[in-house]
């Protein structure tokens, strides 16, 4: 008998018979997983045991069961045919999806009593872990009582507490009354009478009061660059009422008579993005500086009723936000502020567009910046960075970092356990720092005015905070 010529297999064939090859081995390596997960054919049935003391249900998390295959002759589908293909085909690419589903990542939030496999029911409200984790005060919830203060030995500690605890909301109006500003108030320079004390459109990034001692004067600045303006002296009772058109007389009844007395607000709209920061100065109390994300630095003269723009880049196109401001006490024409890209400006306001220099003092985010009142060629700097450094302007040299970039002399650094977001100096020579750890960090540094330029850098003794 001849033997059968050997047949060549295409290539597609034999592709697709690799296909179903490790189609057969994938789907053999899902049954054994489904039975070990006990979605296999059920055991025998076993004696019964004596009944026991029932236990409360695991709930278990259900899996969807993979699907198998079905015979192809019980289908009476052919062998060989292009839909026994087709079908061999769609299973194993319905096999792939399913393994794929079960390796994929899960996005989103995710609740812990949602997703918990084994131990006892899981209270979010009364877990045992709360207590270990839980750092500073809860909102809401008074750090301290009568109680506490009674039992307060510190004499200047109870003092402050005291005064704390004798605090009263103002009361002049009623605040969070909900209001709408009209596109013309939030966009232009107006003045708008609205009811409750929303001083701004949209949320508060600054606040201060205007230095003036005869008169509570209330400034903000918001999201949007929005500036607010609300006296804080007026009351309910000497506010005039919001103006109504007038009413026919069939229409008048008591309700229009009574109407709530609204606060004068005033509201400018100085800059396209957040107001960061601003500060009045020291030297003209009608002139407000005001710093922004849209990269500018403006200044608002209320006696001109203007606003003026001191710096911005010289090529529209950069983005370089602004995170603060502030004037230097002795030289009323120099200007300080801080950007987000880690760099500290100084700019002469009465020539900004020659007179503008860019220093480099970190390579991340600058939170917060201050100069020291007495001195002030001392400034200290809070960075994303974790640290808080302090400078001196009278000496500047090449960035450590290279590329050409400019840097005061660093006097010396402090690093905290996370970000460093605030540093304000006093007039003694202190410096206070704020950090996302809860931590507020006080440096003393004795004798600044004596220090020469240039300095050797202060230890890490010397740099360590003196209270915390």
């Amino acid at each position: 008998m001849a033997k059968k010529e050997s047949v060549e297999i295409s290539d597609y064939e034999r592709q697709r018979q690799e296909n179903i090859a490790q189609r057969d081995k994938l789907l053999r390596q899902l049954a054994l997983d489904a039975s070990a997960a006990g979605l296999g054919p059920g055991q025998k049935p076993k004696p019964a045991k004596p009944a026991q003391k029932k236990r409360p249900a695991v709930k278990k998390i259900k899996e969807e069961v993979v699907p198998r295959r079905t015979s192809s002759r019980i289908a009476g589908i052919e062998a060989d045919s292009e839909v026994a293909k087709r079908k061999a085909e769609d299973e194993y690419v319905a096999a792939q999806e399913a393994a794929r589903v079960k390796r994929q990542r899960i996005s989103g939030p995710l609740d812990l009593s949602e997703v918990q496999v084994a131990g006892k029911g899981w209270d979010k409200d009364g877990n045992s872990f709360r207590d270990v984790f839980r750092r500073g005060a809860d909102p809401g919830e008074r750090t301290f009582g009568e109680e506490e203060v009674k039992e307060t030995t510190d004499k200047e500690l109870r003092a402050l507490r005291e005064k704390m605890s004798g605090l009263e909301l103002y009361d002049g109006f009623e605040p969070n009354r909900n209001i709408t500003l009209t596109p013309y108030q939030a966009l232009s320079m107006t003045e708008a009478v609205v009811p409750g004390i929303k001083i701004t459109p949209e949320r508060i990034y600054s606040l201060g009061f205007h230095p003036a001692a005869d008169k509570p004067l209330v400034f903000a600045g918001d999201k949007l660059g929005n500036l607010g303006l609300f006296t804080a002296s007026q009351s309910s009772s000497s506010s005039p009422t919001k103006k109504s058109p007038p009413m026919k007389s069939e229409d008048h009844d008591e309700e229009s008579q009574d109407e709530d007395p609204e606060p004068n607000i005033t509201t400018f709209h100085l800059h396209t993005r957040t107001i960061s920061s601003f500060q009045f100065s020291p030297h003209n109390p009608s002139h407000l500086y005001t710093s922004s994300y849209d990269s500018s630095l403006r200044l608002l003269d209320l006696t001109k009723s203007s606003s003026t723009e001191i710096y911005a880049p010289v090529d529209d196109s950069l983005d370089e936000p602004i995170s603060g401001v502030e004037m230097d006490p002795l030289t009323p024409h120099l200007l300080y502020f801080s950007r987000l890209d880690g760099c500290l400006g100084r700019v002469d306001t009465r020539t900004p567009d020659t007179n503008t220099d860019i220093f480099r003092l970190s390579e991340k985010k600058i939170g917060g910046f201050s100069l020291n009142p007495t001195v002030p060629h001392f400034v200290a700097t809070a960075s994303l960075d974790r640290h808080m450094r302090v400078w001196d302007l009278r000496k500047l040299g090449k960035h450590p970092a290279g590329g050409g970039e400019r840097s005061p002399a660093l006097c010396g650094e402090h690093e905290s356990r996370l970000s460093v977001s605030h540093a304000a100096f006093n007039s003694a020579g202190q410096v206070a720092t704020a950090s996302y750890d809860d931590t507020v960090k006080v440096h003393t540094f004795e004798g600044m005015g004596a220090w020469r330029a240039g300095r050797d850098l202060l230890s890490a003794e010397e740099m360590a905070p003196s209270a915390v």
